[in-house]
């Protein structure tokens, strides 16, 4: 295959700190290159580089053996590059319609926004990636995985020669995998090149061809997909072999600790019953949008149910909750709620991780209380959860995606929740800090604590968890303990319902 693009001896330092030191990159027509490494390698900056997004402090980039200097994102879309990045960078007061055409909106003779054809063919675009959705909606009106689509779908609409991937799949289940996967190939036999960047090994290995792993912003190593294995490759990530990716189930349950009774999502859906014992780890799989993350959110009060009970350690609610109170009332019962959008909905990311930590704290205190400063708490609770950060007084958004979501977690360990309610528990996180989610969520459940989980992750969910409970149009499809169950086994239960 023929070279279309190299980037070769880049620098790029952010103050002090060293982003990326002399890293080369090569990207071969028609063919898939995996850049991987852990949050922090330096993939990002790479390719922001390469997106015209920053600018490097030296190096040099060449595209069909031609010099390319690339000053803004404009330049690198007319220069033939295209990027999908991970952070989700599309407007939610714009439509479906508008977000695609941004900055190249098709004119009328007049010169004014020709709106049919600008809808007419964002119809089209949303049609080739089997996403039904009028061109006139509004992105505030889609689920994190429609727009992650419409994110996808401005990147491959542009029409470039190097398409960049950045964690396209992190919202997306296994069915949308396959239809994104579907347009990948599409794009290799048109001769394009394709970088994929993703934290899910089993993705990497099915749509690469090539991987360049990156550790410390340094070149560790390019070799063919078909000579890396995945153990090797996740050593090569993180510098040393991880053998046991999930850690061992319980042993044993206790009492439940949360249970809900005839919930039903909507007037006409089925009714469903489940509970939570102590010292378990339950997960919710199904196909998307059958109602997993409404079944969660309605026991605090962030969804409103036609109707239902639940139940905290013994006391009960009716349903729905007051959405102006329910948080806090799940917060004095011992119940933590992670949500899936950590940056939107969980993290205040302009305040520092003590700020972020210790917020659940103060919650608890009555108006007339004196501000605590909990430093010991702070300090404690991020040595715990392995937080790599300069200090407790750092910005949450300076933070690698994996750090972020331990600073999450972290508040509710430090309020000591006994129950934790998680969307998508490592969404965007890289191997390394999987294995640490993992056997935090583990050594939660083995001190009492007992966690409901929501992945689009089949994988994850079977190896996490102790129990595995399949959501379909809103009820349960199937329950299955977690050590018996199999994609095949899962993805059966949610079709056939």
């Amino acid at each position: 295959m023929d070279t279309l693009l190299t980037m070769q001896g880049i620098f790029k330092s952010y103050g002090n700190s060293r982003a990326l030191e002399n890293v080369s990159l090569e990207l071969k027509r028609g063919s898939v290159h995996a850049l991987m490494g852990e949050n922090g390698a330096g993939k990002s900056s790479l390719m922001k580089i390469l997106a015209g997004v920053v600018h490097p402090d030296a190096g040099s980039i060449t595209k069909n053996g031609v010099p390319l200097v690339v000053r803004n994102p404009r330049q690198a879309l007319e220069s033939g590059i295209s990027t999908v990045f991970q952070e989700l960078s599309v407007l939610p007061n714009l439509t479906i319609a508008e977000n695609i055409f941004l900055g190249k909106e098709p004119l009328t003779r007049t010169r004014s926004i020709d709106r049919r054809k600008m809808e007419a063919d964002t119809a089209a675009i949303l049609r080739s990636l089997d996403l039904d959705r009028d061109p006139r909606t509004l992105i505030s009106e889609l689920s994190i995985a429609e727009r992650q689509f419409v994110e996808i779908a401005r990147g491959i609409s542009a029409n470039a020669d190097i398409v960049i991937l950045d964690e396209p799949t992190a919202a997306l289940n296994a069915a949308d995998v396959k239809k994104l996967n579907r347009h990948i190939e599409r794009l290799k036999s048109q001769g394009k090149a394709i970088v994929y960047i993703s934290h899910r090994m089993e993705e990497v290995f099915q749509v690469c061809d090539t991987v360049t792993v990156l550790k410390d912003g340094r070149n560790v190593d390019t070799r063919p997909m078909a000579d890396v294995t995945p153990k090797g490759l996740v050593a090569m990530m993180v510098g040393r072999p991880i053998e046991d990716l999930y850690p061992a189930r319980a042993k044993g349950v206790g009492d439940a600790v949360l249970a809900i009774d005839g919930l039903r999502l909507t007037r006409d859906s089925k009714p469903i019953s489940l509970s939570l014992r102590r010292g378990e780890i339950l997960g919710l799989a199904g196909l998307e949008g059958q109602g997993q993350r409404e079944i969660l959110r309605s026991v605090i009060g962030e969804f409103a149910p036609h109707e239902g009970r639940i139940g905290i350690k013994g006391t009960p609610f009716d349903l729905p909750l007051s959405r102006a109170v329910g948080v806090r009332r799940m917060q004095a019962l011992g119940v933590g709620y992670v949500p899936e959008d950590r940056k939107d909905e969980g993290l205040l990311l302009s305040l520092p991780i003590k700020r972020n930590i210790t917020i659940g704290l103060h919650s608890g205190l009555n108006m007339l209380s004196f501000a605590r400063g909990y430093q010991k708490v702070v300090d404690a609770t991020m040595a715990k959860l392995n937080v790599k950060a300069a200090s407790s007084s750092a910005s949450v958004s300076s933070l690698s995606g994996g750090n972020q979501q331990k600073v999450l977690l972290g508040r509710y360990l430090a309020k000591q929740a006994e129950i934790l309610l998680i969307e998508e528990p490592t969404r965007g996180v890289d191997i390394g800090a999987k294995v640490e989610i993992y056997k935090l969520l583990r050594e939660f459940a083995n001190n009492g604590g007992a966690a409901i989980v929501l992945s689009r992750e089949t994988i994850e969910l079977i190896g996490l968890c102790d129990r595995i409970i399949v959501i379909h149009a809103g009820t349960a499809a199937s329950e299955m303990a977690a050590q018996d169950a199999t994609e095949h086994k899962i993805l059966d239960a949610a079709l056939v319902a």
